[in-house]
């Protein structure tokens, strides 16, 4: 079978009903992301639901010729469009032989955890995460807990642009009633605080509502709530607990009622965002090196994964020196972070966007911020006379940013960054000084890092997921120092005229 797959269709017309619509740029480095529209939006949609279909058609393609059997776990995310897309992707599935485990209304992680529970080797998540309405997007997976990286990206992409399908039939389909309750039930079994804490439950009224309060409680918390209820429409902001309304409002609440933290939690569940007993928003790299201070004390000589957005105090800390521990810097993005923690056996990974990972005898290697939560909470629970604000303190000071996203094309932002790699490149190689001191150090795994003499460094990556380039900014000498690098950084990106507008500076 051949699928007629166009580049471009309207909506209301015969070739949107007729035609597979699938933007190219969709398939990224390790997940799939289109914009499917919004009432009301001057954009066109970049995929209509016989795209969907042809993507289930080329995933299950992919995973029978990858010879790793045909169950797949399926579940969708909280939109008002999410359930549509999903049966769109089942159908395809099945035409392509797949036996698809549908788990419903689901997080990332559930679906993750579904995985081992329903011993289904692949899994196929309907969900655009933290994005706005009208975005959509599928995570997936074929070597439980991995999720795909660019390899397996690139050759679902050929598939599906190419209409090189093996539609063999064969296909089933079964729902799986009460997964949530397994799930919640698997989180919590066997976990009570010896002391009850006082925490705000923050989900954007996003997916996250109709598991986290329950999970919290489930484990002995006094659960404080907020926008929980479910609304597609995120009334109030989007449920990303690295943007920093979110991230204000969890203080506030956290203010208001005395609660000893705050966690916020992303559209799909499997990310946290910490807020401390005082209302210091605390960037998730920060609490990484807090629970790996943790950890490690449990866990001695325990190696760590962080991308590479993540703070310099995971190399520095005199805790986790002296506990022995050794942290590698990866790519970000949460495949490539839990393919690195699984390469390297790691007792966990942190990324700064909030991706967390713990392998046992923590976790199962894949990222669930409702398992992130319990880890902060259990690190209080031992911790007893010290707010998480005290450990907070603890930590050596250093000044950061936020992650701060500039528009860019998907079709220039890689480009972009590498003419910027070439730059910095360049400039160590002429002994160039960069922000008024010599470059110390470039790391290039992703992106780059501009390390300069005095630790204060900067990073410039493309995102993954968006149409934007990343920065991230931190110093250990001084906000001015932190000021004076962001802005000769920003220098450098100014001189290519695609990169636009900063979603959030400092």
């Amino acid at each position: 079978m051949t699928v007629n797959i166009v580049g471009q269709a309207r909506p209301n017309t015969f070739a949107f009903e007729t035609s597979a619509l699938i933007k190219a740029t969709g398939f990224r480095e390790y997940d799939a992301r289109w914009w499917f529209g919004q009432p009301g939006s001057e954009k066109e949609p970049e995929l209509n639901l016989m795209g969907v279909q042809a993507i289930g058609m080329g995933l299950g393609t992919l995973i029978r010729r990858m010879g790793v059997g045909p169950d797949i776990v399926t579940g969708h995310d909280f939109r008002s469009y999410s359930m549509a897309i999903k049966m769109a992707l089942v159908s395809g599935l099945m035409a392509a032989g797949a036996r698809v485990k549908d788990i419903g209304l689901a997080l990332s992680p559930t679906a993750y955890f579904a995985q081992f529970a329903l011993d289904a080797p692949s899994v196929a998540m309907v969900t655009a995460s933290h994005n706005e309405n009208g975005w959509t997007g599928v995570k997936m997976g074929a070597q439980r807990p991995l999720t795909f990286g660019p390899e397996e990206m690139t050759a679902l992409k050929a598939l599906v642009l190419g209409g090189d399908f093996d539609l063999i039939g064969g296909g089933s389909y079964e729902f799986v009633p009460g997964f949530r309750e397994r799930y919640i039930e698997d989180l919590t079994a066997g976990r009570n605080l010896g002391r009850k804490l006082k925490v705000v439950a923050a989900c954007g009224n996003g997916t996250a509502g109709a598991f986290a309060p329950q999970v919290l409680e489930g484990i002995g918390c006094e659960v404080i709530p907020l926008d929980v209820e479910l609304d597609h429409t995120f009334p109030r902001y989007n449920p990303n607990p690295e943007d920093m309304q979110m991230l204000h409002a969890i203080r506030d609440k956290v203010l208001e009622t005395g609660a000893d933290v705050g966690l916020g939690f992303d559209g799909d569940g499997d990310r946290c965002g910490v807020v401390d007993n005082e209302g210091n928003e605390i960037f998730a790299d920060k609490v990484g090196v807090m629970l790996a201070r943790d950890i490690s004390g449990l866990h001695p000589k325990s190696v760590f994964v962080v991308d590479v957005k993540s703070t310099g105090l995971f190399m520095t800390d005199p805790v986790l020196v002296q506990n022995g521990a050794r942290t590698d810097y990866w790519k970000t993005g949460h495949s490539y972070i839990k393919r690195r923690v699984a390469e390297l056996n790691a007792i966990a990974g942190f990324e700064k966007s909030g991706h967390f990972f713990f392998n046992p005898p923590i976790g199962r290697g894949y990222d669930d911020g409702l398992l992130t939560a319990i880890a902060v909470c259990e690190m209080l629970d031992r911790n007893l006379g010290k707010t998480l604000a005290d450990l907070y303190r603890d930590l050596p000071l250093t000044f950061g940013t936020p992650t701060m996203s500039p528009h860019c094309p998907d079709e220039v932002k890689y480009g972009v960054v590498a003419k910027v790699v070439g730059e910095f490149t360049k400039m160590k190689g002429d002994g160039i000084e960069f922000a008024g001191q010599p470059l110390a150090n470039l790391v290039t795994v992703n992106g780059v890092r501009v390390v300069a003499q005095d630790g204060t460094w900067g990073l410039v990556r493309a995102s993954s997921n968006k149409p934007e380039i990343v920065v991230v900014v931190e110093s250990p000498v001084s906000p001015e120092r932190r000021r004076e690098m962001f802005e000769a950084l920003d220098a450098v990106l100014r001189r290519n005229p695609e990169v636009g507008a900063y979603n959030q500076t400092f």
